[in-house]
C-alpha cells in the first residue's frame, strides 16, 4: 500500500457546458459499465485502490486540468509528470490500462483516458461507502506532460496558503476542506509526518498517537513504514477523518491544521457531526474538481494508449 496524500485545485465555464452526463450514450453505450466492472474486480482484491485513484485524479487535475497528463510515460526527450517526486508513489496506472484496453476493443478511439480516471474514481468511491454520484463526461486527453509543471501543495502546506492555491483553481475553502476529506482512505509514509514526532513533539498531536507513530517510524520491520490517515475506518469513505482531527489525531500537519485554523475549523466540525452532509458535499466537490480546465470539442485528442500521445 502506498502513500495516499491527496492534493487538490479558474475553471472554464464554456468547457463546463460541453461536458454531458451520458456523453457516450450513443457512441459507446457500455463505456461506464466497462469501467465499473474493471474497478469492481480490482476493488474485490485490493480495497486500497480507492485511495490510489483519488490521489491520481487530484494530482492530474491540479497540474494542467483533468486531461490525463499524469498517465504519460517519460521518453528520452521528455520527463513527464509521472516521473516527479510528488508523483513517485502514485499508483493505479495498470487499472487505467486495463480499462482502456477493454474500451478500445469495444469502441476504438472513443473514450478518453481523462474520462476513464474520472469514472473509475467515482466508482471506487461508491464501492468504499461513499456517494454514488453522477459525473459528466466528454473530456479529451492533453498533448503535454512536463515534469517542470508539477508544483503541488504538500502535507505541511499552511492552510491559508493551501486555500489560496485551491482558489486559483476555482475551489472554495469549504470545498478544499471537503476534498481533503479524501484522506479518510489511504496511508502516509513516515517521511511525510516524522517532523511532528521526536524529542519536541507537535503539541497539536495526541500524545498516544505520537507515541504509536514514533514506534512505527523507528521500527526496523519495514524499509518504508506507513500509517493509515484515518485510524478508525481506513477503507471507508466517511466522516471519521474529521472526527479524528477534532481530537488531535490527524496524521499530516495540513490535516490537523484544518481543525485549528479559524477559516476551516467550522467546516471540519460540521462534517464531523453529519456524515450525510459530508457525503453530499464530497460528491459535489469531486464533480466540480473533475471539470477543472478540461479539454473538449476540438481540443486535445482521444489517446489509443493512455501512456503515450497518439
Amino acid at each position: 500500500m502506498k502513500i495516499i496524500i491527496l492534493i487538490f485545485f479558474f475553471i472554464l465555464p464554456v468547457a463546463f457546458a460541453e461536458l454531458q452526463v451520458g456523453f457516450y450514450g450513443s457512441t459507446c453505450p457500455k463505456a461506464e459499465s466497462i469501467v465499473q466492472q474493471v474497478v469492481q474486480n480490482r476493488f474485490n482484491r485490493d480495497k486500497s485502490i480507492t485511495a490510489a485513484l483519488l490521489r491520481m485524479h487530484f494530482h492530474d487535475c491540479f497540474v494542467r486540468g483533468c486531461d490525463a497528463s499524469i498517465l504519460i510515460d517519460s521518453t528520452k526527450n521528455n520527463t513527464s509528470e509521472k516521473n516527479t517526486t510528488a508523483n513517485a508513489t502514485v499508483r493505479g496506472y495498470d487499472l487505467i490500462d486495463e480499462v482502456k484496453e477493454s474500451l478500445e476493443a469495444t469502441c476504438p478511439s472513443t473514450v478518453s483516458c481523462a474520462d476513464i480516471i474520472t469514472l473509475a474514481t467515482r466508482d471506487a468511491v461508491a464501492l468504499s461507502g461513499g456517494s454514488k454520484y453522477v459525473v459528466p463526461t466528454g473530456r479529451h486527453d492533453g498533448l503535454v506532460s512536463n515534469s517542470n509543471e508539477v508544483d503541488l501543495p504538500g502535507p505541511s502546506t499552511p492552510v491559508p496558503l493551501a486555500s489560496q492555491i485551491f482558489a486559483k483553481k476555482g475551489i472554495t475553502t469549504e470545498e478544499m476542506v471537503t476534498l481533503l476529506g479524501a484522506h479518510t482512505v489511504g496511508v502516509a509514509h513516515c517521511n511525510f509526518f516524522s517532523n511532528r514526532l521526536g524529542r519536541v513533539p507537535d503539541p497539536s498531536m495526541d500524545p498516544a498517537l505520537e507515541a504509536k507513530l514514533a514506534k512505527l517510524c523507528n521500527s526496523t520491520l519495514s524499509d518504508d513504514p506507513a500509517a493509515f490517515l484515518d485510524q478508525k475506518t481506513p477503507f471507508l469513505v466517511d466522516n471519521q477523518f474529521y472526527k479524528q482531527v477534532l481530537v488531535k489525531r490527524g496524521i499530516l500537519q495540513i490535516d490537523q491544521q484544518l481543525a485549528l485554523d479559524t477559516t476551516t475549523k467550522d467546516f471540519v466540525s460540521g462534517f464531523a457531526s453529519n456524515n450525510n452532509k459530508f457525503q453530499k458535499s464530497f460528491a459535489n466537490a469531486m464533480i466540480k474538481m473533475g471539470k477543472i480546465e478540461v479539454l473538449v470539442g476540438d481540443e486535445g485528442e482521444i489517446r489509443k494508449n493512455c501512456r503515450v500521445f497518439n
